[in-house]
């Protein structure tokens, strides 16, 4: 049977501040969606409400804005898949694989408490799929509890979008909390690489998570293995 991945991506625009756009890290999706389509798997979008995903400016720029961001940026069917994504009411989880959380600083806003993307993470992971994320997609999995309560990344090896990170990339004062932090707290046994955006990803049974945009091919990848 035909692998299915369900990719999450932000309806968010700009920070709290307006001036300061934000959105989907383009690259995130679309290096992770290569890897899929490689393998043969079919691929579906989901947004915490449906509809327009805006593009995070600074992923359309070097070194995020590489061949396969520009190609998939310059054709109108794929951007089609960004104007009108899909709901998390119309989905049926029972029918993925794998749920994967892209990142950009937007999902900081609109990931963690939609109740309907913690449904399906949770219907996903209880059916034996997996449960995965890439740079701040992990904002995603900081409130999803499974069936007995219990959170979903507490005792798990978890990595995303370093604290480090947020101060070289000049938007410390601009994000709404740190989420490294936030994964620590909720019990997640957080783990990063030694430099600061290169990249890394790691797997704990089910859960495969990636720290920055240069992680996506690899998580995907790490992923696909396990699939």
């Amino acid at each position: 049977m035909t692998k299915r991945i369900l990719h999450v991506v932000t309806n968010v625009s700009h920070y709290d501040d307006p001036s300061h756009p934000t959105g989907l890290w383009l690259s995130e999706l679309v290096h992770a969606w290569d890897v899929f389509e490689e393998h043969g798997f079919e691929q579906a979008i989901v947004s915490p409400q449906g509809g327009f995903a805006p593009l995070e400016p600074r992923s359309l720029k070097f070194p995020s804005y590489d061949k396969a961001a520009k190609s998939w940026h310059a054709d109108p069917s794929r951007m089609a898949l960004l104007e009108n994504t899909a709901g998390p009411e119309s989905i049926n989880s029972a029918d993925f694989d794998a749920i994967y959380f892209t990142g950009g600083h937007a999902v900081m806003y609109d990931f963690p408490d939609s109740e309907g993307l913690q449904k399906i993470t949770r219907d996903i992971w209880e059916q034996g799929g997996i449960v995965s994320s890439v740079c701040h997609g992990y904002c995603g999995l900081l409130n999803t509890r499974l069936s007995d309560g219990s959170l979903l990344v507490e005792g798990r090896k978890v990595t995303g979008f370093a604290w480090q990170e947020e101060v070289l990339a000049r938007v410390d004062k601009l994000v709404p909390y740190n989420s490294e932090e936030e994964m620590k707290k909720r019990g997640a046994l957080y783990e990063k690489a030694l430099l600061p955006f290169v990249p890394y990803a790691i797997s704990d049974g089910k859960l495969v998570t990636g720290q920055n945009p240069a992680s996506a091919k690899v998580t995907a990848e790490k992923i696909a293995a396990l699939l």
